[in-house]
């Protein structure tokens, strides 16, 4: 089949992931850099001045 129910079987694997450096489930598998602080792809934290963001680090036990 190649309709609907073939679009079920799209999202078996996780595209994000927990970041490292943030601790946000932001951090993209297949580009290899986090959507939320850029860890990854720059050495800065990804910042704007639009954003009003509350980075929470969330503890895993």
């Amino acid at each position: 089949m190649k309709g609907t129910p073939s679009f079920g079987k799209m999202n078996r694997s996780p595209t994000h992931i927990r970041c490292r450096r943030c601790g946000r489930n932001s951090f993209n598998v297949r580009k290899g850099y986090c959507a939320a602080c850029g860890f990854g792809r720059s050495k800065k934290i990804r910042r704007y001045s639009w954003q009003t963001k509350k980075v929470t680090r969330e503890r895993l036990r």
